[in-house]
């Protein structure tokens, strides 16, 4: 989501005047997009900030910006006050200002780019066309905000409630995108599955199966000319409803979902406030693969939250067995200010147990994907040809596997067929199947000569 928001600031600046540059020392303005997941995260910010300040030896004109969730959630003011260096200090959803406070500090001409964009709404901002950074996969953004407020997330303090986008402007996007040949759309938000259109009546065709407003979504994307693969994250597992489920199965989705569960035990669950049970998390999984037989799955984890304990942790790794998660997104828990977990709980699992406890998790996804990957060696996948080099293209096959295979650039951009002739944990390696079939007809033709 982050990438997307950067997407829609550099547009933003481009319509203004601002040109870009690679070079730090040529900028004017340097805008950071902030995450706030992790105190890491937050480290980086204060690390760069001091470090651009430093430019203004040379170039006094200098603004610097922070936005995203770092300064969403800042409500009191602390993190501000910790960066004197920093001009302007906003929320994601502010970015429609952004052009009025240039003007302020003199880097653009106060006219009609300067006073756009002053609606209050934080929606408003999701209405600027992003500048895309890649001309065959996109991100679409479809809400923002959450209501869940899990007791470790700042997320709903960092973008606020959740605000679902009308759904007539989402389908434009798409169709907009399919038109300059976007092949790839991966939707986006907090809770993605859990949106709700404000426009429903108007926006989905008669024709569109579904009453969840989200698998509806989807039906009309799958509809749409152009458009060859739909991805969307992150779900929650309570809004995994059988018509969502059931979308899954529409021919453009990819054959892959990311589905967060954070932990295997009740009562970690519960202090997270996740609101479902593991009983809960594995009927859910159940019925998709019921659904969608063969679908690679994907996930997000935390170790060493406030309390948890070795039998803990042991309930996580037994679900990881069961499910058989091709991936997992494991991060350490860090105590983010202003949570309730902050507030109510001691972070009481040493660093040291924390480290351990991810390297066992770890251990188990490499084990547990080696194995699942195997079954690719000698199928035929299609993969979304994202870079080539040195005569090796790289791309995604529909299971969301890094696929290696001989070829060259005039590829990018395509879906092609690939035969896996070996697997490892993290990469398949193959070659295109129209080689390898004329290769075939080359061996047998040689065949029939010498006989």
């Amino acid at each position: 989501m982050n990438k997307s928001d950067s997407e829609r600031l550099a547009a933003l600046l481009d319509k203004i005047g601002l040109e870009e540059t690679a070079r730090p020392e040529e900028a004017d303005f340097i805008l950071l997009n902030s995450c706030s997941v992790r105190q890491t995260a937050e480290d980086r910010i204060f690390g760069q900030v001091r470090n651009f300040a430093k430019l203004r030896k040379n170039n006094p004109r200098l603004v610097l910006g922070v936005t995203g969730c770092m300064a969403g959630r800042d409500v009191k003011g602390d993190l501000r006050r910790k960066l004197p260096e920093v001009d302007l200090f906003f929320p994601t959803r502010d970015m429609v200002h952004l052009p009025r406070w240039l003007a302020e500090h003199g880097l653009v001409e106060m006219g009609e780019f300067a006073t756009a964009g002053n609606s209050d709404s934080d929606i408003d901002y999701l209405r600027i066309t992003p500048r895309y950074n890649n001309p065959h996969q996109a991100f679409l953004s479809i809400q923002t905000g959450c209501n869940n407020f899990c007791t470790y997330c700042v997320v709903p303090y960092a973008r606020g409630m959740e605000r679902n986008r009308p759904a007539v402007d989402i389908l434009a996007e798409a169709r907009a995108l399919a038109e300059q040949g976007t092949i790839e759309i991966t939707l986006l938000g907090q809770t993605v599955n859990s949106y709700l259109a404000p426009d429903s009546r108007v926006a989905f065709s008669i024709a569109n199966p579904y009453e969840n407003h989200f698998a509806a979504l989807l039906w009309e994307i799958n509809h749409l000319p152009g458009i060859q693969r739909i991805h969307y994250t992150a779900p929650h597992p309570n809004s995994m409803t059988d018509e969502v489920i059931d979308a899954l199965a529409l021919p453009k989705q990819v054959n892959y979902l990311h589905l967060p569960v954070q932990t295997g035990s009740d009562e970690m669950l519960q202090r997270m406030n996740r609101k479902y049970t593991r009983a809960d998390f594995l009927d859910v999984i159940q019925r998709i693969k019921a659904r969608v037989p063969g679908i690679a799955l994907g996930t997000d984890i935390i170790v060493g939250f406030s309390g948890e304990t070795e039998e803990m942790f042991q309930a996580t790794i037994s679900l990881y067995q069961e499910v058989e998660f091709d991936i997992s997104y494991t991060a350490m828990y860090s105590p983010r200010t202003g949570t309730p977990a902050w507030r109510a709980f001691k972070d009481d699992v040493p660093r040291a147990e924390k480290r351990h406890r991810w390297r066992r998790l770890h251990e188990l996804m490499e084990t547990i994907v080696w194995r699942k990957n195997q079954k690719f060696v000698g199928r035929v996948v299609e993969v979304l040809v994202e870079s080539c080099e040195n005569g090796v293209c790289f791309g995604n096959s529909r299971e969301m596997k890094l696929t290696r295979f001989p070829g060259d650039s005039e590829l990018i951009g395509q879906i092609v067929p690939v035969r896996i002739s070996s697997a490892y944990e993290w990469t398949l390696d193959g070659v295109l199947e129209y080689e390898l079939d004329l290769a075939q007809i080359c061996a047998k033709e040689n065949q029939k000569q010498l006989s």
